[in-house]
């Protein structure tokens, strides 16, 4: 046993702190950006913001619409080839087809690659320190040479080299910081998001590689710190959810409609989809009923707005230069428990 005595950061513990800029407006900025790949031959050019690959979010809906936007939404690994082959070349090129670690996810993900020519793979599961998960990367880079590869999630700049090294592009960053993740809560393990994202940037820029933060952004502003750490791309599940695109039954409570939303380590996924929760195992999420927001074109344009706005405060002219023209100032956390995401979202509206 070991402690380490460094000090780690959450998005909550920190500001960005405003200098002088050149820029004039907002539409000055430019969100787009290029990305060539370590391992993959495609190259790619959007908003790299992704919708999480979890049932209620990673639909095709919320993909026609994020694509729109030249955004990308991880399909979740429960959708059929069928369902692929039905989709616009737009929708599947604005895509990625999520697969487990097992024997029948690697199946299920030929099939798949057979019906369509999607350019992204994720590669998803919860504990990606294990030595299985590193030899899957390497049989999926085997069987998918072109294709981009994304995996994860890990939370430090060792395992992030090794998933690298051993054939994904793309690294997905976080271990409980989902807001329907309860593995902190049920196996005391996880990490602060902010320095997990910085370090394991550090680590991936090294060898060409990308990071993807996954998990831990409930307002634009962390959003906006997610790249500000290094982040090449950001998942949203949570800022997503409830919408129209997504899955799920619009219910109504007490006058007020709702979409069920839950983590997909929780009983009422596991359940759903595997009819059980195995005896070996405990749930590692939980359910909610998320707010129904309407289409989600308003929540983009909003998380959008947020980005161009912090890089006009910081003299960054595209999206790719606001990591370097960003300085990190500590808050304390007292001040930042003072009002909830939800209050400070009222308090704007006043």
């Amino acid at each position: 046993m070991r402690i380490e005595s460094d000090i780690k950061l959450d998005f909550k513990d920190v500001l960005i702190r405003p200098k002088r800029s050149t820029l004039r407006s907002r539409s000055e900025v430019a969100l787009e950006r290029n990305f060539k790949f370590m391992h993959g031959n495609h190259t790619w050019r959007g908003i790299p913001i992704i919708a999480a690959n979890m049932d209620h979010t990673g639909t095709f809906n919320m993909a026609k619409t994020l694509a729109e936007h030249k955004l990308l939404t991880a399909i979740d690994k429960f959708a059929e080839p069928e369902e692929w082959q039905k989709q616009k070349k737009d929708v599947i090129q604005h895509s990625f087809a999520s697969a487990g670690s097992s024997s029948e996810d690697l199946t299920k993900l030929k099939a798949i690659m057979k019906k369509v020519n999607c350019p992204f793979i994720c590669l998803d599961i919860a504990n990606g320190y294990s030595e299985h998960f590193a030899d899957h990367v390497k049989r999926i880079r085997d069987a998918f040479p072109e294709k981009i590869i994304m995996a994860g999630n890990v939370v430090t700049g060792e395992m992030t080299e090794q998933l690298l090294l051993s054939g994904a592009d793309i690294i997905k960053v976080g271990i409980g910081p989902g807001s329907v993740c309860t593995t902190r809560v049920k196996t005391g393990v996880g990490y602060p998001q902010l320095s997990a994202i910085i370090e394991c940037a550090d680590a991936a820029h090294g060898l060409k590689g990308h990071v993807c933060a996954d998990g831990g952004c409930t307002v634009p502003g962390d959003v906006v710190k997610a790249f500000a750490a290094g982040a090449d791309f950001a998942m949203l599940g949570g800022m997503f959810a409830g919408h129209k695109e997504c899955s799920g039954d619009v219910i109504e409570i007490d006058g007020e409609k709702y979409k069920r939303f839950y983590g997909m380590s929780s009983a009422e996924a596991m359940h759903r989809h595997h009819g059980e929760v195995a005896e070996y195992r405990s749930s590692e999420g939980k359910s909610v009923n998320a707010p129904y927001r309407g289409p989600v074109s308003e929540t983009i344009l909003d998380i959008l707005g947020g980005l161009r706005s912090a890089c006009t405060y910081v003299g960054a002219n595209e999206l790719k230069y606001l990591s370097k023209c960003t300085t990190f100032i500590r808050v304390t956390q007292q001040l930042n428990e003072i009002y909830t995401p939800l209050q400070v979202s009222k308090m704007h509206d006043r």
